[in-house]
């Protein structure tokens, strides 16, 4: 449940969820004419500064890992930094820059996003923060955290004499 409803579609964020240290996107989700998407209507600094503002990045639990993953089309592994920070944070980063401009093109549509994104999420305390491992192939990003083991309480049988 979120305390922000969601009127243009899209997934639900959950305001309460520990583990996520999402950045706040107040457009994310936000309806934008295709219309108003072409090169005379949107100006230069703008589309230069749309960062990857929708990057979608799917987190799921397994028994042994967190998986994390990211589509990053177009982009090569060297753009992209996978970080963790001391207080259990992963951070993904990256940036994709601006297709460069010949004064002869002329530009009919610009739907592509360009620019720098960041997502950080708060790991939970049964990840193995010096086990992280990532890798990157036909543009998804996969971040495996593995879990500590549960140690199981170890029962013993105790004998009733008597």
């Amino acid at each position: 449940m979120s305390l922000i409803p969601s009127w243009f579609g899209g997934r639900h964020s959950n305001v309460f969820d520990p583990f996520s240290l999402d950045l706040w996107d107040p457009f994310k989700d936000f309806p934008i004419p295709s219309s108003s998407l072409s090169a005379s209507n949107f100006p230069q600094t703008v589309r230069e500064n749309t960062a990857f503002v929708n990057t979608r990045i799917d987190w799921k639990e397994t028994p042994e890992a967190h998986v994390f993953k990211a589509d990053l089309p177009g982009l090569k592994k060297e753009e992209v930094k996978v970080e963790i920070e001391d207080d259990r944070v992963l951070q993904i980063s990256g940036e994709r820059n601006v297709e460069k401009e010949d004064k002869n093109d002329t530009w009919h549509r610009v739907e592509r996003s360009s620019g720098k994104f960041m997502r950080r999420f708060r790991l939970p305390e049964n990840a193995k923060m010096d086990q992280v491992k990532a890798s990157m192939e036909n543009g998804v990003l996969t971040v495996t955290v593995p879990k500590v083991e549960e140690k199981k309480p170890e029962v013993k049988a105790i004998e009733i004499s008597g």
